[in-house]
């Protein structure tokens, strides 16, 4: 197997943070990791910069972090309602998915990805449920989301 090492310019799940120098495999890191710019050649020039800029970036990481943790003390507060239309048995004819709770929460004023949003499965049920949002690799919040019977 043909491997590769590569300095990560940003996180990636299952792999590694940002700075880390990971080993993968050679098709990996030259058909998704480079192009995307999520990673650089581990090459000792390479390698001086990223400790240079490691520095930086525990700065910038400590602001981040702090940011997400107040960002996931207002999410805490706000309740997103959806009403659908629910069949006898409380089930809904559709399913309110993470793209309706990024949209629920674009609509309160905050400007959330849907991807991090971790809903597990579509809702398909009425009631009350919370909901973990990743602002930040070591800070998730969460919604509450309520989905009720739409009044006809």
């Amino acid at each position: 197997m043909a491997m590769m090492e590569l300095l990560l310019k940003e996180d990636v799940d299952n792999l590694g943070v940002r700075g880390d120098m990971v080993r993968v495999r050679a098709g990996y890191g030259r058909n998704y990791l480079l192009p995307r710019g999520k990673a650089i050649q581990a090459t000792p020039g390479n390698v001086k910069q990223i400790e240079m800029q490691r520095r930086a970036l525990l700065k910038k990481e400590a602001t981040e972090r702090a940011g997400a943790e107040a960002q996931s003390a207002i999410l805490r507060d706000i309740t997103l309602e959806f009403p659908r239309k629910v069949g006898e048995h409380g089930i809904l004819y559709g399913s309110v998915t993470s793209m309706d709770i990024a949209d629920g929460i674009k609509a309160r004023g905050f400007e959330i990805d849907r991807k991090r949003i971790q809903l597990k499965d579509p809702i398909k049920e009425t009631g009350e449920y919370e909901v973990p949002v990743k602002l930040h690799r070591e800070v998730t919040g969460t919604v509450k989301v309520v989905v009720v019977r739409e009044e006809e």
